[in-house]
C-alpha cells in the first residue's frame, strides 16, 4: 500500500510539474507577437512547435518519464520564448531550470562564420540579420550543439530524418565539431553518467512496475552519474 502510493505522488506531482510549464508557456505565446523581425518570429514558431508536442506528449503521458518529457519539451519552448524576447530588445525574464538536453554543450561565445563545401554558416551569441535563428543547445547525432544564434536551422535535417545534412553525416560533423570549439561546452563525466546511469536504471525499474526494481534502478543510476561525475548547478524559474 506504500509503494502505491509512494508511486502515485510521484506520478501527480511529474505532471503537475510539466502542466505549470506546458501552461506557462502557452501564456507566453498568447502574449508575444512577432511583429516583422525574422528571428522574432522564428523564435516563436520554433516555440510554437514545442508547445504543440508538448501538450500531444501530456495527453498521452502515464509514467512519470513521460511526464518529465513533456516537462522538458514544454522547457525548451520557453527557452524560444526568452530568445524572442531578447531579439524583441525587452527582459526575457527569470532563468530557466536548465535543459537536460543542453548539459555541457556550451553556447556560442563570440561571432563565428566557417565554410563548409563552398557554403558559409554563420554563428553568434545575439541575434542579427544574418543569424535569425536560435537554438537552445542539444546533442544531435550524438554531437553537441552550442546554444546560440545561426545563420540558418543546419541541424534540423538530422533532427527529422536521422542523418547527417548537406550531403551526410561526415558534413554535419564538420559544421557542429567548428561550432563546438571554444563554446564552453564539456563532455564531463557527469553529463554522461547521470544521464546513462539515471535514465537507464529509472526507465527499466520503474517501467518494470517493480518496487525493488525502481528504487535500485533510480538510487543505482542516480548515485553512479552523480558519483563519477561532480556536482551539478542548476536554477529556479
Amino acid at each position: 500500500m506504500f509503494w502505491g502510493r509512494r508511486k502515485a505522488e510521484q506520478l501527480a506531482d511529474a505532471r503537475a510539474e510539466a502542466l505549470h510549464w506546458y501552461e506557462r508557456l502557452g501564456g507566453q505565446l498568447t502574449n508575444l507577437a512577432g511583429g516583422d523581425n525574422p528571428a522574432v518570429k522564428q523564435a516563436l514558431v520554433d516555440a510554437g512547435e514545442r508547445y504543440t508536442a508538448a501538450g500531444a506528449s501530456l495527453d498521452r503521458a502515464d509514467s512519470v518519464r513521460q511526464f518529465e518529457l513533456a516537462r522538458e519539451t514544454a522547457l525548451e519552448g520557453l527557452a524560444y520564448i526568452r530568445a524572442a524576447r531578447t531579439a524583441m530588445g525587452i527582459d526575457p525574464g527569470p532563468d530557466l531550470p536548465p535543459l537536460a538536453s543542453a548539459r555541457g554543450t556550451g553556447a556560442i561565445q563570440q561571432n563565428r562564420a566557417i565554410d563548409v563545401e563552398g557554403r558559409q554558416f554563420r554563428a553568434s551569441p545575439n541575434p542579427g540579420g544574418d543569424t535569425p535563428y536560435y537554438y537552445p543547445g542539444g546533442r544531435v547525432q550524438g554531437r553537441p550543439v552550442p546554444s546560440g544564434w545561426y545563420s540558418e536551422p543546419w541541424w534540423k535535417g538530422a533532427l527529422a530524418t536521422g542523418a547527417g545534412v548537406f550531403g551526410g553525416l561526415l558534413l554535419f560533423d564538420a559544421i557542429s565539431g567548428a561550432f563546438a570549439q571554444d563554446s564552453g561546452g564539456s563532455e564531463d563525466a557527469y553529463a554522461q553518467g547521470y544521464d546513462q546511469g539515471h535514465e537507464s536504471g529509472y526507465d527499466e525499474g520503474y517501467d518494470q512496475g517493480e518496487d525493488a526494481g525502481y528504487d535500485q534502478g533510480y538510487d543505482t543510476g542516480y548515485d553512479s552519474g552523480f558519483d563519477s561525475g561532480g556536482d551539478f548547478g542548476g536554477g529556479d524559474f
